[in-house]
């Protein structure tokens, strides 16, 4: 695996930000994990499990698709790399995949996850039902009532789906408790979704999602004939799905990376979840990165329609990247996504997560040459979020 300026040190941190901060009762399970997670990717046997299931349960590759209309419509060249087709919808896969590998290396029997949109957990479900892994899912209130059909899809792969019932429900809640369960039951693996939580969480993910970047490669070349694109864009929540499309361009400054947040009801309006504009630095689920709080380190409620996207806090990479000018970030609001998936469907056909609607709207923003080549990471298909839809776009 490559290692550049944009890496995780050998401490956890990534410039000012990252680490590994935990409970005393977690550290056993994290020390494991740190010392063993490098030795088990590169294993051969590891290797060859997980890039087979990649391809005959994922589905990968994911198709680079030229976005003909919407390139028309925006007067960009414009592709989408189509992580929405993958098996159980989203890019959440690649990571489960691996994690699950890794567990049963380890010799864990239980698995704990947190979700927001449902798609993590829904990835969890499936590879634990494959695996015949005991799975618990941790998910907010408030997401359970907004993505119901993923909280069914969980309970029917034989996942227990728990409540989160503190602060707005929502995702950092979930992780709360999740958190909270691991430390009850250390004989669990713990499958983080995003690039979040203590070290070396957010290098073990980007590591496994950093598939849909070699992959772009590749493809990019064979479509193009050339090396990269000119912009890469996707949407940031915690970041997994930026931190895999991003990663094996991090020694290209010719590719420029847009990371787009969401910015709500607007970036002053109280309802965001725009962390790297609002927040500040801080330490949120095990690790030091920039946090939405207020003037007494209490953390502030984010805001998104996108239950993927309302965290208050970001992978610990982003600030780096944003500090180092390395990532270009943006936002848009729920107004705007909504607009840019209307655009997807009715020029593509195509059904974007709400979550990949914030990246898809970036592309009004970006400033472009004439000759200039994008991709999109659409990092999931909208399914979930049809009731959403229904309620804004269709009365339009």
């Amino acid at each position: 695996m490559q290692t550049h300026k944009y890496s995780v040190d050998e401490n956890g941190y990534y410039g000012n930000y990252g680490g590994a901060f935990v409970p005393e009762l977690l550290y056993p399970n994290i020390e494991e994990l740190r010392q063993h997670y490098l030795e088990i990717l590169h294993d051969p046997e590891f290797q060859e499990k997980y890039h087979m299931l990649l391809k005959d349960y994922v589905g990968r590759p994911s198709p680079l698709y030229h976005a003909q209309n919407l390139s028309a419509y925006y007067g960009k060249t414009i592709y989408l790399k189509r992580e929405d087709l993958n098996h159980t919808g989203a890019h959440k896969i690649n990571n489960t995949i691996g994690q699950i590998l890794l567990a049963e290396k380890l010799g864990k029997s239980r698995i704990i996850a947190e979700t927001g949109a449902g798609q993590h957990g829904v990835a969890t479900a499936t590879v634990c039902a494959l695996n015949k892994l005991e799975c618990v899912i941790y998910m907010g209130e408030t997401d359970m009532k907004r993505q119901q059909s993923n909280v069914e899809q969980m309970k029917l792969l034989g996942a227990k789906v728990v409540p989160a019932t503190s602060g707005n429900k929502t995702l950092k809640d979930a992780t709360n408790e999740a958190i909270r369960d691991w430390i009850n039951h250390p004989e669990s693996h713990y499958i983080i979704g995003s690039v979040v939580g203590p070290h070396p969480y957010p290098d073990l993910v980007t590591r496994l999602q950093s598939v849909i970047g070699k992959e772009l490669k590749q493809q990019f070349t064979e479509k193009t004939g050339r090396q990269a694109p000119d912009h890469i864009v996707a949407c940031v929540g915690g970041g997994s799905n930026a931190a895999g499309i991003f990663y094996p361009f991090y020694d290209m400054p010719e590719v420029r990376l847009h990371a787009v947040e969401a910015s709500g009801k607007g970036i002053n309006s109280g309802m965001t979840a725009s962390t790297l504009k609002k927040g500040k630095p801080g330490i949120l689920h095990g690790s030091m990165t920039m946090v939405m709080q207020d003037e007494y380190g209490q953390i502030t409620e984010p805001y998104s329609i996108s239950a993927g996207l309302d965290y208050p806090g970001i992978g610990p990479a982003y600030p780096h990247l944003f500090e180092t000018k390395r990532v270009i970030f943006s936002d848009a609001t729920d107004k705007e996504a909504l607009e840019a998936a209307r655009v997807c469907m009715l020029e593509e056909g195509i059904f974007p997560a709400l979550e990949s609607a914030h990246a898809l709207a970036a592309l009004k923003k970006i400033e472009t040459r004439k000759d200039d080549l994008i991709v999109v990471n659409l990092s999931g298909r909208g399914h979930k979020d049809l009731e959403t839809y229904k309620t804004y776009l269709s009365n339009e």
